[in-house]
């Protein structure tokens, strides 16, 4: 469905270490840097990148906006959000661990990054 997934950042170096570390906990390879600056992370499936605001302005989080990563299991989850916490990320909603819903049951593990994007961490149980 999705080609490509950018969200803003106020210091690509920052947010590059950030998403280096908790991606690099799911396998994924460091961000490519282009000529304009922004990183890009690529997968067979997808872009996923952050830019500095081309219209100047900070970088601002999306109220109600996530970005979720799958995830293998709990495990990737938790070192996924403790790579997060050690580089910059803040924690944020409950602790990672299963809720349970209308999608059944899901391992989910919040963080924000650098520039205050919520991401998330996400394995369907069942």
């Amino acid at each position: 469905m999705f080609s490509h997934i950018m969200v803003g950042a106020n210091s690509i170096e920052e947010s590059k270490k950030f998403y280096d570390e908790v991606l690099g906990t799911l396998g994924h390879e460091p961000g490519v840097i282009d000529d304009k600056g922004r990183c890009f992370y690529f997968t067979e499936t997808g872009i996923f990148s952050i830019s500095v605001p081309i219209n100047g302005e900070p970088a601002s989080a999306g109220n109600g906006s996530t970005v979720g990563f799958a995830v293998a299991g709990p495990e990737e989850a938790n070192a996924w959000h403790a790579a997060g916490l050690a580089n910059g990320g803040t924690t944020c909603e409950d602790p990672p661990g299963e809720r349970e819903g209308a999608a059944g049951v899901l391992y989910l593990a919040y963080l924000r990054d650098p520039a205050g994007n919520k991401i998330c961490a996400l394995h369907r149980v069942r």
